[in-house]
Protein backbone atom coordinates (compact mmCIF):
# COMPACT_ATOMS: atom_id res chain seq x y z
CA UNK A 1 0.00 0.00 0.00
CA UNK A 2 2.80 2.37 0.92
CA UNK A 3 4.53 1.63 -2.42
CA UNK A 4 1.31 2.29 -4.32
CA UNK A 5 0.87 5.66 -2.59
CA UNK A 6 4.48 6.58 -3.28
CA UNK A 7 4.13 5.61 -6.95
CA UNK A 8 0.87 7.57 -7.21
CA UNK A 9 2.47 10.64 -5.62
CA UNK A 10 5.42 10.47 -8.00
CA UNK A 11 3.06 10.19 -10.96
CA UNK A 12 1.13 13.27 -9.82
CA UNK A 13 4.33 15.22 -9.38
CA UNK A 14 5.43 14.29 -12.90
CA UNK A 15 2.16 15.32 -14.59
CA UNK A 16 2.81 19.10 -14.52
CA UNK A 17 5.90 18.45 -16.64
CA UNK A 18 3.63 17.36 -19.48
CA UNK A 19 2.03 20.81 -19.42
CA UNK A 20 5.28 22.73 -19.07
CA UNK A 21 6.24 25.16 -21.81
CA UNK A 22 9.61 23.78 -22.71
CA UNK A 23 10.46 25.19 -26.16
CA UNK A 24 11.12 28.92 -26.55
CA UNK A 25 10.48 30.35 -30.02
CA UNK A 26 11.00 33.81 -31.48
CA UNK A 27 8.70 34.42 -34.42
CA UNK A 28 8.11 37.45 -36.69
CA UNK A 29 5.11 39.50 -35.60
CA UNK A 30 4.64 41.71 -38.68
CA UNK A 31 4.32 38.69 -40.99
CA UNK A 32 1.64 37.29 -38.69
CA UNK A 33 -0.28 40.59 -38.51
CA UNK A 34 -0.28 40.83 -42.32
CA UNK A 35 -1.36 37.20 -42.82
CA UNK A 36 -4.75 35.89 -43.95
CA UNK A 37 -4.92 34.04 -40.60
CA UNK A 38 -4.89 37.41 -38.80
CA UNK A 39 -7.89 38.64 -40.76
CA UNK A 40 -9.69 35.35 -40.13
CA UNK A 41 -8.97 35.72 -36.40
CA UNK A 42 -10.55 39.19 -36.32
CA UNK A 43 -7.46 41.41 -36.55
CA UNK A 44 -9.27 44.03 -38.59
CA UNK A 45 -6.67 46.77 -39.14
CA UNK A 46 -8.51 49.34 -37.01
CA UNK A 47 -5.69 49.17 -34.45
CA UNK A 48 -2.03 49.28 -35.47
CA UNK A 49 0.60 47.25 -33.60
CA UNK A 50 4.23 48.29 -33.03
CA UNK A 51 6.85 46.22 -31.24
CA UNK A 52 9.29 47.98 -28.90
CA UNK A 53 12.04 49.39 -31.09
CA UNK A 54 9.84 49.82 -34.17
CA UNK A 55 9.41 53.33 -35.53
CA UNK A 56 5.92 54.62 -34.73
CA UNK A 57 3.91 57.58 -35.97
CA UNK A 58 3.73 60.60 -33.66
CA UNK A 59 1.85 59.79 -30.46
CA UNK A 60 -1.03 62.18 -29.76
CA UNK A 61 -2.26 60.62 -26.49
CA UNK A 62 -1.23 57.74 -24.20
CA UNK A 63 -4.00 55.69 -22.60
CA UNK A 64 -2.22 53.26 -20.32
CA UNK A 65 -0.57 49.86 -20.50
CA UNK A 66 -1.99 46.37 -20.57
CA UNK A 67 -0.76 42.79 -20.44
CA UNK A 68 -2.31 39.82 -22.21
CA UNK A 69 -1.46 36.26 -21.22
CA UNK A 70 -2.95 33.73 -23.61
CA UNK A 71 -2.66 29.95 -23.87
CA UNK A 72 -3.81 27.54 -26.54
CA UNK A 73 -4.01 23.82 -27.05
CA UNK A 74 -0.92 22.66 -28.92
CA UNK A 75 -2.03 19.08 -29.51
CA UNK A 76 -1.91 18.14 -33.18
CA UNK A 77 -0.25 21.43 -34.19
CA UNK A 78 3.35 22.31 -34.88
CA UNK A 79 5.00 24.66 -32.39
CA UNK A 80 4.94 27.49 -34.95
CA UNK A 81 1.28 26.91 -35.79
CA UNK A 82 0.19 26.89 -32.14
CA UNK A 83 2.38 29.90 -31.35
CA UNK A 84 0.92 31.91 -34.21
CA UNK A 85 -2.60 30.94 -33.15
CA UNK A 86 -2.07 32.04 -29.55
CA UNK A 87 -0.25 35.23 -30.63
CA UNK A 88 -3.31 36.17 -32.68
CA UNK A 89 -5.43 35.66 -29.58
CA UNK A 90 -3.12 37.99 -27.64
CA UNK A 91 -3.23 40.59 -30.42
CA UNK A 92 -7.03 40.35 -30.55
CA UNK A 93 -7.15 41.07 -26.80
CA UNK A 94 -4.91 44.12 -27.28
CA UNK A 95 -7.05 45.25 -30.22
CA UNK A 96 -10.22 45.02 -28.11
CA UNK A 97 -8.52 46.85 -25.22
CA UNK A 98 -7.47 49.62 -27.60
CA UNK A 99 -10.97 49.97 -29.02
CA UNK A 100 -12.46 50.09 -25.52
CA UNK A 101 -10.15 53.02 -24.69
CA UNK A 102 -10.55 54.85 -28.00
CA UNK A 103 -6.95 54.13 -29.01
CA UNK A 104 -5.90 53.42 -32.59
CA UNK A 105 -2.54 51.78 -31.86
CA UNK A 106 -0.63 49.68 -29.37
CA UNK A 107 3.06 50.61 -29.14
CA UNK A 108 6.12 49.39 -27.28
CA UNK A 109 4.85 45.81 -27.45
CA UNK A 110 7.13 43.39 -25.62
CA UNK A 111 6.78 39.74 -24.82
CA UNK A 112 6.12 39.32 -21.10
CA UNK A 113 6.06 35.57 -20.44
CA UNK A 114 6.10 34.86 -16.69
CA UNK A 115 6.80 38.60 -16.21
CA UNK A 116 10.14 38.31 -18.02
CA UNK A 117 10.36 41.01 -20.65
CA UNK A 118 11.71 40.17 -24.11
CA UNK A 119 12.20 43.10 -26.49
CA UNK A 120 12.60 42.84 -30.23
CA UNK A 121 11.70 45.19 -33.06
CA UNK A 122 10.71 42.20 -35.21
CA UNK A 123 9.82 39.12 -33.14
CA UNK A 124 7.51 37.99 -30.38
CA UNK A 125 8.32 35.22 -27.92
CA UNK A 126 6.29 32.06 -27.49
CA UNK A 127 6.70 29.04 -25.26
CA UNK A 128 5.43 25.75 -26.68
CA UNK A 129 5.01 22.57 -24.67
CA UNK A 130 3.71 19.11 -25.34
CA UNK A 131 0.12 20.18 -24.72
CA UNK A 132 -0.04 23.98 -24.39
CA UNK A 133 1.56 27.04 -26.02
CA UNK A 134 1.60 30.48 -24.44
CA UNK A 135 2.20 34.09 -25.43
CA UNK A 136 2.12 37.07 -23.10
CA UNK A 137 2.32 40.57 -24.57
CA UNK A 138 2.61 43.94 -22.86
CA UNK A 139 1.91 47.18 -24.70
CA UNK A 140 0.85 50.80 -24.39
CA UNK A 141 -2.45 52.03 -25.82
CA UNK A 142 -2.13 55.27 -27.76
CA UNK A 143 -3.67 57.47 -30.38
CA UNK A 144 -1.27 58.14 -33.23
CA UNK A 145 -1.48 60.56 -36.14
Amino acid sequence: MKRLLTASLLTLLAVPQAFAADTRLELPLRDLIDSPQAKAAGIDGSVRFFLAGEKTPAVVMRMGEDVTNKKTNGVGKSDVESCNWVALSALKALQEGAKDRGANAVINITSYFKKNEFRSATNYECYAGNIMSGVALKGTYVTVK
